[in-house]
């Protein structure tokens, strides 16, 4: 009975965001200038049903001394596809993606709809292009999340921090909040090169443990880092610190 119960909710689940995906494309089709001031707050309640229907359990623990800044730029490891979903159903935030996202099976338009900038990792001028958009995004009043591995490097952290995050708080003057990831079932969650998103929804799903812990911490002030260097450095030996404490 009880795995009867079980099975009937993930099929609730499933038309729950069968048919809110539906809705979303159907809007995104509508001019972007349409969209901007409520879709992003629609996409933010799609991906909590998208979580929900993976049985992703998102647990939010928040060890900031102090209340998050009103605007900030939001940092995180990057060990699975699932953040892309995972940080904006927990934080109102417009994030950075790889450009191959945007080419994603629905979900690709529905995250550049709802306002998601994307970067060409291996090409400069995509890069120095994303930096300008995150500036200005954060000029007009939005908070922004990005990835400052600069991509997926395993459930490991990567052996340095890359300067986009740091360069856009020191040029605007906006705090990095920092937020640690830790997935219980990390070979489950972690993106394996040459996955597809379906394989890795689907190893998401059959996952032994789906909960998905997420670490607030104290945001970084960019008055105190004299440069980016210091910032990134700083920044990832905040991050291995954590990770020593979550994943050993």
């Amino acid at each position: 009975m009880l795995w009867l119960a079980a099975r009937l909710r993930d099929l609730v689940a499933w038309l729950d965001l069968a048919l809110f995906t539906l809705l979303m494309l159907v809007l995104s089709w509508l001019p972007l200038h349409w969209l901007s001031g409520w879709y992003p707050r629609l996409f933010r309640s799609w991906c909590r049903v998208f979580a929900r229907a993976l049985r992703v359990q998102l647990r939010l623990h928040q060890h900031q001394t102090r209340r998050l800044p009103p605007r900030y730029i939001l940092i995180a490891n990057h060990p699975s596809a699932f953040e892309d979903i995972g940080i904006p159903a927990l934080f109102p935030v417009t994030s950075l993606a790889k450009a191959e996202v945007r080419r994603w099976w629905l979900v690709g338009r529905i995250a550049a709809a709802a306002g998601t900038l994307f970067v060409t990792r291996e090409n400069k001028d995509s890069r120095q292009a994303a930096q300008g958009a995150l500036i200005a995004a954060v000029h007009a009043g939005h908070n922004v999340a990005l990835y400052p591995e600069g991509g997926c490097k395993g459930r490991r952290l990567w052996e340095k921090f890359l300067y986009g995050a740091f360069t856009v708080s020191l040029e605007t003057g906006i705090p990095i909040v920092p937020v640690f990831l830790h997935y219980e079932a990390q070979e489950a969650f972690e993106w394996a090169d040459g996955e597809t998103l379906l394989q890795k929804m689907w190893h998401i799903l059959t996952a032994p443990n789906h909960v998905a812990n997420y670490h607030v911490f104290d945001a970084f002030d960019p008055g105190q880092f004299a440069g980016r260097d210091h910032y990134a450095a700083h920044a990832h030996a905040c991050f291995v610190a954590w990770q020593q404490r979550y994943l050993q």
